[in-house]
C-alpha cells in the first residue's frame, strides 16, 4: 500500500499552516499584538490545529486524531476566539486548487471550535490514526496504521533552507522571517526523507535528506530543547561531557531538532527525563521518530527501546529520547546510561 495521496494532503495542509504561524510572527513583530492578548503561540497553536484536522477530515473522514489543543477555554472567551478567527478565516494557500483539496473556508467561529475539537481521539494500538502537534511556529504531522508511523510531515519556518548550513548555539532565539528561511520536510516509511522549500502556494520541488557521517563523535553537533522544564540540561551537558563534546549545545523548539539531525545539520538530539513519571506525548516525536530514521539515524528511548506509539496518547512504555546517527547510537546510550546510573 502506498501513503502518496496521505503525504500529499499532510504536506499541504502543514504548508498552510505554516502561513497563519508566519501572519502571528509578522503581528508580533510589528508590536500589533496588545499585552493583555494571549501569547501568539497559543493563537498560532489553536489555529494551526483547525486548519490541519480540516484537511484530515475533509480528505479522510474516517480517520482517528490526536491532537493537543480542545476547545474549552475558546468557548470561554470570547476576544480570544474573534482573534483567532481573524487569523485563520482568511488563511489559503495561492493555489486555488491546493486550497480546496485542503477544504476551502472553515466558514465560521462555532465551526473552527467544533473542528478543534476532532483532535480528542485517544490513540492507540488499532486503526487509521493522525498525531498533530501545532507548536511554536513548528508543525509536526504524521499518520499512522495500528500505531505504526506511516507518514511524517513536520513545517519549519524558522530554519534555513540549506540543508548544510550549520546550526549556531543562539539560532532558537534568532526567530526571523527573513529570506532563505522556511522548510517543509517529508517522509513515508520505507522511502527516506526530503525537504522542500516553504511556499505560499502548491509543493516545491523536494530533494533527499540523511544524516551526516560522524567518524569521531567528539566532533558531533549536539542539539536539546529550549525549555529547561521539558529536559534536563544538566544531565544533557554530562552526556556531551562524557562522549568528548566541547561544542556549546544547539537549543531549538519543536521536532525542529529532529529535521535538524535528519538534514545533517546537526547530529544528536537528546530528551531526558525530568520527573520518573513524566510521559511524553505522541505528538511530540512520532513525526521526527520516522524522520530520522528513515534519513539514516535511530531513535530509542533512554534505555535503547523504540519508542512504542500504541500506548494512547502518550509514550507510557519509555523514558527520554535518545536520538544519533545509526553507527553513535550505542555509544550514546552508553553515555546516557552512565550519567543517569542506570547501570
Amino acid at each position: 500500500m502506498t501513503y502518496d495521496y496521505e503525504r500529499r494532503i499532510a504536506e499541504l495542509a502543514v504548508q498552510r499552516a505554516c502561513l497563519l504561524t508566519k501572519k502571528v510572527f509578522h503581528e508580533k513583530a510589528k508590536g500589533e499584538l496588545a499585552k493583555d492578548d494571549k501569547s501568539p503561540v497559543t493563537k498560532g497553536d489553536f489555529g494551526a490545529q483547525a486548519l490541519i484536522i480540516q484537511a484530515i477530515t475533509k480528505n479522510f473522514p474516517n480517520d482517528e486524531i490526536v491532537a493537543e489543543e480542545e476547545s474549552s477555554e475558546l468557548r470561554q472567551d470570547a476576544a480570544l476566539r474573534s482573534e483567532i478567527w481573524d487569523l485563520v478565516k482568511d488563511i489559503k494557500l495561492n493555489d486555488a486548487a491546493s486550497d480546496e483539496i485542503l477544504g476551502g473556508s472553515l466558514g465560521n467561529e462555532e465551526a473552527m471550535l467544533a473542528v478543534i475539537d476532532q483532535g480528542n481521539s485517544l490513540g492507540g494500538a488499532k486503526g487509521r490514526i493522525w498525531a498533530l502537534d501545532p507548536i511554536d511556529g513548528t508543525k509536526g504531522f504524521l499518520r499512522g496504521v495500528d500505531g505504526d508511523v506511516k507518514v511524517g510531515v513536520i513545517g519549519c519556518p524558522n530554519l534555513p533552507i540549506d540543508d548544510s548550513e550549520s546550526l549556531t548555539a543562539g539560532i532558537g532565539s534568532q526567530q526571523s522571517d527573513e529570506e532563505g528561511k522556511g522548510v517543509l520536510f517529508s517522509t513515508v516509511q520505507g522511502e527516506g526523507a526530503v525537504s522542500r522549500p516553504l511556499t505560499s502556494a502548491g509543493l516545491a520541488p523536494s530533494k533527499s535528506i540523511s544524516m551526516r557521517p560522524v567518524p569521531d563523535v567528539s566532533q558531533a553537533v549536539f542539539c536539546e530543547g529550549v525549555e529547561a522544564a521539558h529536559s534536563n540540561q544538566d544531565d544533557n551537558a554530562a552526556v556531551a561531557k562524557r562522549l568528548g563534546i566541547t561544542a556549546p549545545s544547539v537549543r531549538l523548539d519543536s521536532q525542529a531538532k529532529y529535521c535538524s539531525i535528519a538534514r545533517g545539520a546537526g547530529d544528536i538530539y537528546l530528551r531526558l527525563p525530568m520527573k520518573k513519571e513524566y510521559q511524553e506525548k505522541i505528538w511530540d516525536h512520532a513525526a521526527g521518530d520516522l524522520l530520522v530514521r528513515e534519513a539514516g539515524g535511530q531513535v530509542t528511548d533512554i534505555y535503547g527501546k523504540r519508542l512504542d506509539f500504541t500506548q494512547g496518547r502518550t509514550l507510557k512504555n519509555n523514558k527520554g529520547v535518545v536520538a544519533a546517527p545509526a553507527k553513535l547510537q550505542d555509544q550514546v546510550i552508553d553515555a546516557v546510561q552512565a550519567v543517569l546510573n542506570l547501570k
